[in-house]
């Protein structure tokens, strides 16, 4: 019998974990998640608002309920008060890291740190109820804001920023999240890119959700789609689909509306600008294409109100205590999966997902990413099978100070937020703080 360690069970670590037993009946799994809940950012990524994929949580799910694979959720792995990586591999005879990238690029600007200017990922952790996010007071005295950034995460802040309480309380977010949403006096979103339309990242399905959204405008500037020479007959069909839904937006009349989205392209922010203690305004410069897929400042700078600053640039991969790192990528060095150290492959240990190509492509993707690494394990599993390891590692664990959450104790949480979506006469409603999703966890 092989006994391995997946860490991380978002999809990545599911696919690895579900491919390594349909392919080796001999082949046990433990899937380890330092929170108590599981399916990464399928839970605490997805807006609450985007149901059908939420729904990849059944899928996910399957695999966890295998009869060879045990969710172990409450294990932090490496870094301060986590077991070390060495000590894991000891407990296992191989260990696959599915970790994600955990943090998010900067802006590098004059003004970031200032109060207001956050993350897209801090807002996204609040209103998914993720443990570690904190009430920050997102949209206190907040009347503007910029997302800054064209991707589909973009999308889903600026969307989320705008949408109402009827549209939100079916969904299971999180009570608190969903009063500030509600009394928000938020007016205005602008998302803005330093690129035009055609090297936008979100999806024409994510784009086309803005133009639907209740009480809400959505505004293009046609002279900023104008700096845009591409032809768009020459773009792949996504893109090309893009530009067509922007025309449409820039070239339909005002409406009154309590609220408005305003794409804004060839926008590159060079300074977060401060008012009262906090982020009072962001100041762009113009740019234009320069002919190689890129852009060049014009010296011509535009001031956008904002009380509100969420960066949406993409995430980054952060190093794992005990675990080699390449800095310029922010990803595990590796040969098809296989950890290297000093170039050289290291004994037992893997990557799969993002910490190891990086943060690209859809959930999808990391079905071909987990197979790569999971035929590298199996074939290395003869060599791998020869060390002794314990009978089960629980109990290894417990001795080392750590208490995982098992399979029926995310069961306690799903109930808990069952009963607390009935007393608010809602739906499912997800618990947000660790003590709460602890405590449900724990009992009988």
């Amino acid at each position: 019998m092989l006994r391995v360690a997946v860490v991380g069970s978002g999809p990545s670590g599911c696919y690895t974990a579900q491919g390594l037993v349909q392919r080796d009946p001999g082949v046990h799994v433990d899937v380890l998640d330092r929170l108590p809940c599981p399916y990464g950012l399928v839970r605490y990524g997805v807006a609450p608002d985007h149901e059908k994929i939420k729904s990849l949580q059944n899928s996910l799910r399957s695999v966890l309920e295998h009869e060879r694979v045990r969710f172990l959720g409450g294990v932090r792995v490496g870094g301060p008060g986590g077991l070390p990586v060495e000590r894991l591999r000891e407990l296992y005879h191989a260990v696959v890291y599915c970790v994600g990238a955990a943090t998010d690029r900067r802006l590098g600007v004059p003004g970031e740190e200032l109060p207001g200017s956050w993350s897209a990922t801090e807002f996204v952790s609040w209103y998914s109820a993720h443990p570690d996010a904190a009430d920050a007071g997102f949209l206190r005295g907040v009347r503007s804001a910029v997302v800054i950034g064209v991707g589909n995460v973009a999308v889903d802040v600026a969307r989320m920023l705008v949408r109402g309480a009827a549209e939100l309380r079916p969904t299971d977010i999180p009570q608190a999240a969903l009063d500030t949403l509600a009394t928000s006096g938020l007016t205005e979103v602008h998302m803005v890119g330093r690129r035009g339309p055609a090297q936008a990242r979100f999806t024409t399905k994510e784009l086309r959700e803005l133009g639907g959204l209740p009480g809400t405008e959505v505004t293009v500037d046609k002279a900023e789609l104008a700096l845009d020479t591409t032809d768009a007959g020459t773009l792949p069909a996504g893109q090309r689909r893009n530009v067509e839904v922007l025309r449409g937006w820039a070239t339909q009349p005002s409406a009154a509306a309590a609220r408005r989205i305003r794409l804004r392209f060839f926008l590159r922010p060079v300074e977060l600008l401060e008012a009262g203690g906090r982020v009072g305004a962001v100041r762009f410069e113009r740019t234009v294409p320069d002919d190689q897929g890129g852009v060049t400042g014009t010296g011509r700078y535009e001031d956008v109100p904002a009380q509100l600053v969420l960066r949406s640039v993409g995430y980054r991969g952060v190093p794992l205590a005990g675990l080699p790192f390449d800095p310029a990528s922010g990803t595990i060095p590796h040969h098809e999966g296989r950890v290297l150290r000093d170039g050289q492959p290291s004994p037992g240990e893997y990557v799969a997902g993002w910490i190891k190509r990086g943060p690209t492509g859809v959930i999808g993707t990391n079905r071909p990413c987990a197979k790569e690494t999971v035929t590298s394990l199996l074939a290395d599993a003869p060599a791998l099978g020869r060390a002794e390891v314990p009978a089960d590692p629980v109990a290894a664990l417990r001795a080392a100070g750590v208490e995982p959450v098992p399979w029926n104790g995310w069961l306690g949480i799903e109930r808990a937020e069952a009963e607390l979506g009935v007393r608010l006469g809602r739906s499912v409603v997800k618990l947000s703080d660790w003590d709460t999703l602890l405590g449900a966890a724990r009992l009988p």
